[in-house]
């Protein structure tokens, strides 16, 4: 009876965590509404999980291993979920060398990326700088694509909260 226990807390850590980790991005984009669900959620299977692995704990110290193995599963979990969900935009910054750019930008444009360019040097050699927006689930892509052209390319990304773009007329 004592391993159903185990699992029971194993399980539950998980799914909490896997969760509070999806409740950390969904807020950071803005879904409050959805956040505060999960956040239900999240404090009723805390109170219920601890509350089992606080009751005797010191005749069965077994279950506070069960929980933290829980909670290491369900972060690692939660993370990869955020990463195959892949929710909002990313803002990229790309430092070129200048000979490879306007190949880079034809490319990201074909593939209808919004790109845009500063140009700039250093030390000895022009660079550009391209500002590059895309949805976080075409990251790797555009990596790709860079990194075909110029693998000495200097990528920095930064995931945006919110963007509003509107049409010339």
């Amino acid at each position: 009876m004592k391993i159903f226990t185990y699992l029971a807390v194993f399980g539950a850590k998980i799914i909490e965590n896997a969760l509070s980790t999806l409740r950390l991005i969904v807020v950071a984009k803005g879904k409050k509404i959805f956040g505060a669900i999960l956040q239900f959620i999240i404090a009723f299977v805390w109170v219920i999980t601890t509350g089992i692995v606080v009751t005797d704990v010191k005749k069965d110290p077994l279950k506070l291993v069960f929980f933290a193995l829980g909670s290491l599963i369900g972060s690692y979990l939660g993370s990869f979920i955020e990463e195959k969900i892949a929710l909002g935009q990313d803002m990229m910054t790309v430092i070129i060398d200048n000979k490879y750019c306007d190949k880079l930008i034809k490319e990201l444009e074909k593939k209808q990326y919004f790109v845009s360019k500063i140009n700039g040097q250093n030390q000895n050699q022009d660079i550009s700088i391209l500002f590059i927006l895309n949805e976080k689930k075409q990251r790797k892509k555009v990596i790709d694509i860079i990194q075909q052209i110029d693998n000495k390319a200097i990528i920095s990304i930064e995931a945006i909260k919110d963007m509003t773009y509107k049409e010339a007329k």
